[in-house]
Parts: C-alpha cells; structure tokens; sequence
C-alpha cells in the first residue's frame, strides 16, 4: 500500500512546475507511506510514491522505470498472485530483481501491453507510463479498493490516489460539481467518474483510461458476471479450497497483521480460516463498543475471539470524538463520505496501527452472497405488487403509523423503508431503499432528484442478481470500500478483503439465487460453509453491522454542533434551502421524524464545503529532502 502521483505533460512543459506539483502532492499523500518516498521520471514525464511496505520491506522502490524502454510504473495495492507471476515472466525469460509483489507488474506490461491488468489478482490502483507510443494508462482493481484520481489541466495529465492531493494545488480554478453533489446527497457517495469538483475524475473500478496527445479512451476489462453466468449447485469443498487460497495469500506477508471483528458471520469467518492457515501467529481481533446496548456487539466478538484463541482489543467510540474527527478526516482526503461508520473505522485502525500494518476484514460478503435485508424485500415486493390495492393502501397506514425507534435496524425500520418503495419498479425500488436522502426531502431543500444510475434489465434477468451486482458496483465500491481506505490509510493502515478475491467473486457469480436469499435467509450458502468454521449461535444470530447511533447522538451530546454544521452559510453553495434544512433538523430533535440519516450526509457535505480550497496550499520545504529524488530511479 502507499500513495501514488505524477505528472504527464503533453504540451508546453515547466519542469519545475511538474516538479513542483509532484512534491505537493507526496506531502499530502504522506500519512499513506511513512517507510518511503521517491519520486521517478522518465523524459518530461514525473511519477512519485510514498511507501507502507507490507511485502519485502527492505525490498521494494517506487516508482519503477525500465531503463531499456522508460516504461514508468507507479502502483498503490498489492499483487496476491505475484509468485506465479513471477514465475510466468522468468519462463519469457524476464527476471524481476525486486522482491515486492508489485514488482512483476512492469514485466508484466512489458510482455503483454495494456491486458497485462487481466492476469493481476489483488487491489491495486496502477499508473503506467508508456514513451514509446506517448501513452498513459491509469487502471484500478474490479472491486475498487483503491482510489485513483485525475485532472486534465496545465497541457497534460496529474493523478494521484487522493483527491486532496490534487484540490490542494488547484486554488480557486476548482468549481463544484452540482450534478455530483446531489448524487452524493441521495447515495452519500460519488459514483466514478464523478467526483465533488468539475476538474478532477476518479478512475472507475475494473477499467483502463488511455491518455495520449489526441485525448482519453476508456475501456472496461473486467465486470462482475452475476447476471449472464450459468448457475450450478454449489460445493461446500469447491468453496473452501477458493477462500482458504485467497486468506492465504492475503495473510503471505512480512509484517504483523491483525483481525477486524464484529462477531458477525463474516469477519468472523474470515478470522476463523486465517487462524486454522496461520495457527502459530499471535493474532489481536479489534473490535469496536459502543455504550448504547443495541449498536455494541462486543459481547460477541468477545465470544469468538475466545472460541479462536484470538487477542481481543475493544476499541471505545464516545460521541465527543466524532466533531473533531470527521474534521480532520475530510480534510485530509479532501472528499464528503456520509457513512457514520467513518470515524469509528478510522479509531479502529488507530488503535491497530499501534500493533499491526495489516488487517483483514469480512468487506464484500454481503454483496456476493445475499446478506442484506433489502434483498428480500426484492423479491417480497414483487409478491407485494401484486396484492388487492385496498390491501397495499391498509399495510401503508399501518405502517406508517408504527412507533420510531433509536435502536439499531428495528422491524419499524425495514418496513418503512419498504413501504417507501413498494410503487417503484424493481431497481429503482432498491436504490431507493439504501437512498441517504429520499426524493421527498432532496426536493424539500431546493434539489431535484439526482439520476438514477443506469441498469440494463433483459427479460429473464433475476432481480436478485441485477440488485446485487447494483451494490457491488456502487454502495460497496463507492461507499463501504472508500469508508474502509480512507480511513485506514489515514494513519497508514493496510485492509484487506478476501471475499474480494477475483476467484471468490467468480464463485459468488455462479450460485443460484435461492443459496443467496432462501425464505427470509440471507447467505444461505455462505452459512452453510461458515458452519465448518464457527457454532451456530455466531452463524445464525440475527445480522446487525456496523452501525452507529447516530440518531441519538444528534438528539443529544451533538446536537449543538450538528445545528451550527447545519446552519452553515456554506450549504447554500450547493443549492441548498438553508431553513427547510434546519427544519428537518428541528423535526429531528423534537422526534416528530427520523432524519439522521439524511442530516449526518448534510453535516458531513457542510464540513467539506467549510474546507474546500480557494488557493493553493504552501509547500513545505523541508517535507521532502532533495536526496529522495531519483532520476532514473530503479533499473529492472
């Protein structure tokens, strides 16, 4: 892991200025990569990197350039099938004189062009630079673990794996954009290639942008085939052998690692198969607690860690850490992230930094698998469809009429969010369930409803399916998998996810859609094979994740900080009604409505806009000695 940036000229060239702009972007990009920092060029073109070495630590220099050819690569991630990588590249008679995984990656590229990406299995955000043919190419994993941005400006190209790292020497040229930020209200994040400002793009999941003086192409080269993969019945072998592979080469590091546990299914399934493959490691399980009963599952992460023999560390989340948090978290990476789970995931990998580079976590399972709640209400509401009117309109005052609750994902609450959406056809029925913002409140603060992402649905096409790829695709790469990067690396701590192995994935694609959802049973088939694993009373206990009260805290120890982040002057830039905003809050407070998950997306959107810069930051000098700089820097 590490940040990445560079600069790629393709008109009027300042080597100072390029130069200049590499060494802001490497300061901001510091608290990613403590064990490193060079920069690499090769003819106009600039690359720089800060390091988290995970692999070979007294191995391993970034940016690497092919002193034959000036092939320039920079790489944030980790490359799982680098041995067999390297042993494929040493029968093509190219050796690798690095030991670090991401070292094929050059050779790779090399031998094969552009579709060397498809034989990479990991998370990784890639940039290469091609003098040969004048190319650029910027390429990220299929889930998205890892964040890559950029900007067209100045004749050329800058990149690099955080958007702050960018904003922060643009000034007042950054313009808002109005489009995404209503995407970021319904959704609470931004879906690539959007991103807050006009001028800076992300790089979406599984795809390749091509830059070379005539413009930009982009091509998708992988894509979660859930919906046109045949289906067959699942062996519980077939999986085991799949996900034991995947842990394995994920934990086949030089540093010590350690366990994110809930005591959830999934964390604890993957905590369960690292410590049968690395039985000798002293492995810390850390875990988050939360004082309000209903949101603490510390009780039973504390019962699987004992049932594993693992090192249980409890990580407390008061409400007086979260002003001060969610500050700094933003400004450091420069972009608005509505999951209240932010700051808590980001406390967690504080204390975990203190003992670990590492640690893996149970992120994507409920996507592959079928885990979440709103799948079954996909295939209750075509049921629910098709019932008497007299009978939908009954069930919806009944509903409606049902008490709030402050507890965590309560009946009352599922039902409401049903019946929201019961009206709407199937896709847009979803998105509206796991919607921050409804369309009712976007346009009672002066929005209009931001576009709903477009999904192709053939005859014949499972809902399941379609609403499953739609969250791996958006809510988990854009949301669960940005939480969990950013807040991990904002003190240089490394997250992996097994479940986002490429052949786990695949695996995933091929069950029938009654192993994912049977009845009222989510992840019927992962159950089954965590069985092997874990007591039933862990497998079987009803789901909650990772949720924080946040509904009680803005009633309550947050209520005067919440209001002034509300009252804000700043909202009105984005087209906000700054008084229907603070009636909503109001109808918080007084309990007449449940808003908090909408107001934490207003909060967190106000303290963003509070930072967004309108001049360039200064430049420290002694950041970065002169020495660190290479020109060439590592000879393959």
């Amino acid at each position: 892991m590490c940040g990445i940036c560079g600069v790629v000229p393709f008109a009027a060239f300042d080597p100072r200025g390029a130069r200049d702009r590499v060494q802001r972007m490497l300061q901001f990009l510091a608290h990613r990569g403590p064990d490193d920092v060079q920069t690499a060029a090769s003819g106009n073109v600039l690359f720089g990197a800060t390091r988290l070495a995970i692999r070979s630590p007294e191995d391993g220099k970034q940016p690497m350039i092919d002193t034959k050819t000036g092939v320039l690569v920079a790489c944030n991630g980790e490359i799982d099938n680098h041995v067999e990588l390297r042993a494929w590249l040493a029968a093509q008679g190219r050796n690798v004189p690095q030991a670090t995984a991401v070292a094929v990656i050059p050779g790779l590229y090399l031998e094969l062009g552009e579709s060397f990406v498809e034989r990479l299995v990991g998370a990784f955000a890639i940039a290469v630079w091609d003098p040969r043919i004048g190319r650029l190419l910027l390429v990220r994993d299929r889930a998205g673990e890892r964040p890559l941005f950029f900007a067209e400006n100045h004749g050329g190209i800058t990149f690099a794996t955080e958007l702050a790292a960018i904003a922060l020497h643009s000034g007042p040229s950054l313009d808002l954009d109005k489009n995404a930020l209503r995407g970021y209200l319904q959704f609470g994040s931004f879906t690539a290639p959007a991103t807050p400002f006009t001028a800076i793009r992300k790089v979406p999941p599984a795809k390749i942008i091509k830059f070379d003086a005539t413009g930009a192409s982009r091509e998708r080269y992988w894509r979660w085939d859930i919906v046109e993969r045949p289906k067959r019945l699942p062996a519980l072998d077939d999986f085991d052998r799949i996900f034991r592979e995947a842990v394995r080469r994920q934990t086949e590091v030089d540093v010590d690692f350690g366990l994110f546990l809930s005591g959830g299914v999934d964390s604890s399934l993957v905590s369960s198969v690292v410590k049968s493959i690395r039985p000798d490691r002293h492995l810390k399980a850390f875990t988050l607690r939360f004082e309000e009963e209903s949101y603490d599952e510390g009780s039973y992460a504390q019962t699987v860690a004992d049932e594993l023999g693992l090192e249980s560390v409890p990580v407390w989340v008061q409400p007086e850490m979260v002003p001060l948090g969610i500050s700094n978290l933003v400004r450091l990476v420069g972009e608005p992230l509505a999951d209240p789970a932010w700051l808590p995931t980001a406390l967690l990998a504080q204390h975990a930094a203190r003992d670990a580079r590492m640690a893996l976590v149970g992120e994507g399972a409920d996507e592959l698998f079928g885990g979440y709640p709103t799948y079954i209400g996909a295939g209750l509401a075509e049921k629910y469809a098709r019932l008497p009117r007299w009978f939908k309109m009954a069930a919806q005052r009944l509903i409606q009429n049902l008490p709030r609750s402050e507890k965590k994902v309560t009946l009352s609450y599922l039902l409401k969010r049903f019946a929201a959406g019961a009206h709407l056809d199937g896709i847009s029925r979803h998105r509206l369930w796991v919607s921050n913002l409804s369309p009712e409140i976007l346009k009672r603060i002066g929005l209009d409803i931001a576009p709903m992402p477009v999904i192709e649905n053939n005859p014949g096409e499972h809902l399941l399916d379609l609403v499953q790829r739609s969250d791996l695709e958006t809510s988990l790469a854009e949301g669960l998998l940005t939480k969990a990067d950013r807040a991990s690396m904002s003190c240089a701590f490394e997250l992996r996810a097994p479940f986002l192995d490429l052949d786990v994935m695949e695996f995933a694609a091929s069950l029938p859609a009654i192993e994912r959802v049977n009845g009222f049973r989510t992840k019927h088939f992962l159950k089954q094979y965590a069985l092997r694993y874990l007591p039933r009373r862990i497998v079987f206990r009803r789901k909650r994740g990772l949720s924080v009260p946040i509904s009680r805290w803005l009633r309550g120890p947050l209520r005067d900080w919440a209001e002034a982040k509300l009252a804000s002057k700043c909202l009105a830039r984005a087209g906000l009604d700054s008084a229907a905003v603070l009636d909503l809050f109001g109808e918080h407070c007084r309990r007449e409505a449940d808003h908090a998950r909408a107001l934490w997306t207003l909060i967190v959107l106000s303290e963003w806009l509070d930072w967004v810069p309108t001049e360039p930051e200064p430049l420290d000098d002694a950041f970065l000695p002169q020495k660190t700089y290479v020109e060439p820097a590592i000879a393959l």
